[in-house]
């Protein structure tokens, strides 16, 4: 049978506990459901590292961890915890390395969810890491880019900060680019906005217009694909850029980057500019396949 993303996190944490005798460190790592049953349920002996929910220490301990050379992984259980957790890591780990030539590597696990939960823990942030110099950002949604995204922290000596979301961890398959050279427009797609552009591509060809799907994994560096830009320079309506993050942050970047480089058009969609609720009428969520239709459709009308 085909591994999950969740069963891909855990084979990969017991081997890095077991074989790299390294350790895991957050808050309520062995409480029920272990992080989403992507821990093994070892022991402290192990590497289970159980941090308090101080949550703005917790980040000089792990830095602690990363100096010593044993590779740590550190998981926030919700991404907007990012804001308590990061100062130390940005401000030492990642400058280590450039200032005093002393490497400092960890494994960032930053868990995104949505839906009901208030203003402070839900979505992605990954747009918090992005502007620090010394840090690796990597989005993985299926299997084999998970296992890609550790292999390369292995063969590598920068923090990485993997921004992850809980809805892509029943996931087994892998996420295929869409492109040709006879496109209306093109979704480029970041994080659990990926399988929402999937269906936004299968309801638009059935009206007869031509979506396609880029998706993105490397967010810093943004590795941009050549395929990408051949598509989108001759797509007749550019692209969009989805996120689970703050319009102002990553894809607004990824965007004048991806404009410059192809001369089209690129417009954002991500969170709205407020705070999320803890209900269904005050939430505030990743744009969803009606509301992305609604403005590739506008885009179109108004472009033609």
């Amino acid at each position: 049978m085909a591994k999950t993303v969740r069963d891909t996190i855990k084979e990969i944490t017991y081997k890095h506990l077991k074989n790299k005798k390294s350790l895991i460190l957050g808050q309520c790592l062995s409480a029920v459901g272990w992080v989403g049953g992507t821990i093994p349920e070892l022991r402290e002996k192990d590497g289970i590292t159980e941090l308090s929910m101080a949550d703005v220490a917790n980040g000089g301990i792990v830095v602690g961890a990363g100096l010593s050379k044993r590779r740590p992984i550190y998981v926030i259980r919700y991404q907007g915890f990012n804001w308590f957790n990061a100062p130390i890591i940005l401000n030492y780990a990642c400058k280590s390395k450039e200032i005093w030539n002393v490497p400092c590597p960890i494994f960032i696990r930053g868990i995104a969810m949505e839906g009901s939960i208030g203003p402070v823990a839900g979505s992605s942030h990954h747009s918090i890491y992005y502007r620090m110099p010394g840090i690796k950002i990597i989005s993985p949604m299926t299997p084999k880019e998970y296992v890609l995204s550790y292999k390369n922290f292995m063969a590598d000596n920068d923090v990485y900060y993997i921004s992850e979301h809980r809805g892509s961890y029943n996931n087994k398959l892998e996420l295929k680019d869409y492109l040709s050279k006879d496109l209306d427009l093109i979704i480029f797609c970041i994080s659990i906005t990926r399988f929402e552009a999937k269906k936004v591509r299968e309801k638009l060809l059935q009206k007869g217009i031509k979506i396609g799907i880029a998706n993105i994994l490397w967010i810093k560096p943004f590795k941009i694909k050549k395929k990408w830009i051949e598509s989108l320079k001759k797509s007749k309506f550019g692209g969009i850029i989805l996120d689970d993050d703050y319009v102002r942050g990553v894809a607004s970047d990824m965007a004048y980057k991806l404009m410059k480089i192809s001369k089209k058009k690129i417009d954002v969609m991500g969170l709205k500019d407020r705070s999320a609720g803890f209900s269904k009428k005050s939430d505030n969520l990743p744009p969803q396949s009606d509301e992305i239709i609604k403005t590739i459709l506008k885009k179109m009308k108004l472009n033609k």
